[in-house]
């Protein structure tokens, strides 16, 4: 193959795995049932005259479309790779966990406001009819996060979306616990405090949602990968000397890619050793699209995207 900066060639590693975890079943559960609560939450505000229950249908319609967000991601990353896609569309997975942090971060912003200007302005909270409408709200939004339960460690875009139904629990159950506290004692503090209370819980969720999303959204080396671990493991393989441009990122929320150079003074291509390379990082370091270029070292290389900070 042709000439790389250095001297020799390079070589291409691609670990094929069965199909991942689609979880469209749980994506379509999800929005249908809760399509249904709003529909519900709606014809009981009309019903009671409540403007608390049709707000609240509002707010489950935006969980509602990022629901339909996050889905519509996972299913345009699996589509295949086109000359001009070479990848795909796997990062609209990445894309879509960082608008939903963000909207995450927005929903939980306009909670904290409205709860500050309720210690300032108390006002009541709505009879019983709110109180089991959202209790109902506890169960479905419960259940829809408990569908994306297992998949929250392994995809950023499912914990996104498992984060949303289980703020949205969290805050029906807050408005259930708030409303039947005030009927018992009269202490309209507790609604807001309560309120506050689901804000710094969820947002502690959120920040970290939104700090991975980010990280690799501008291709940083994703959390459960140690770079220095990567190199180490590197360094050590037989007849290699050194290595430099190492580069690992993500290609979406589940699948990781690394580049190297490794300097192998012999001058001879191996492709056991590339099936070895490409086998070993897939099992300890969840690395799935390998590229490695072997060189003899002859002259010396800079890579200009070295970090300055190894750390």
């Amino acid at each position: 193959m042709g000439k790389g900066h250095a001297d020799y060639t390079h070589s291409l590693g691609h670990h094929h795995e069965a199909p991942a975890e689609t979880h469209d079943r749980a994506f379509g559960i999800g929005v249908a049932i809760n399509v249904i609560y709003i529909l519900f939450e709606v014809a009981a505000g009309l019903m009671v005259g409540s403007l608390a229950l049709l707000a609240d249908a509002g707010h489950n319609a935006s969980d509602v479309i990022s629901l339909l967000l996050a889905w519509g991601a996972s299913r345009l990353g699996r589509k295949s790779p086109t000359q001009r896609r070479t990848y795909g569309l796997r990062r609209t997975t990445i894309l879509a966990s960082l608008v939903n942090g963000i909207l995450l971060l927005i929903a939980i912003g306009a909670i904290a406001w409205e709860a500050i200007g309720r210690f300032v302005h108390p006002q009541s909270v709505p009879g019983l009819t709110l109180v089991w409408v959202a209790s109902i709200g506890v169960v479905i939004n419960t259940v829809t996060a408990f569908l994306f339960f297992h998949g929250r460690k392994k995809d950023l875009n499912i914990k996104a979306a498992f984060l949303h139904m289980a703020a949205d629990a969290a805050v029906s159950l807050g408005v259930v616990i708030a409303g039947l506290l005030i009927r018992f004692t009269n202490w309209m503090w507790i609604d807001p405090a309560i309120s506050l209370a689901i804000v710094v819980v969820i947002g502690i969720g959120t920040w970290g949602l939104l700090r991975d999303s980010f990280n690799l959204a501008v291709d940083s080396v994703p959390a459960h990968i140690d770079p220095e671990a990567v190199l180490r493991y590197l360094e050590k393989l037989p007849g290699i000397s050194a290595v430099h441009d190492l580069h690992i990122w993500a290609m979406s929320t589940t699948e990781a890619a690394l580049t190297a150079h490794l300097i192998k003074p012999d001058g001879q291509l191996d492709d056991t050793l590339l099936e070895r390379i490409e086998e070993d990082l897939h099992k300890q370091f969840g690395i799935q699209h390998v590229t490695i270029q072997f060189e003899q070292g002859r002259t010396p290389c800079q890579c200009p995207l070295k970090p300055e900070n190894p750390k």
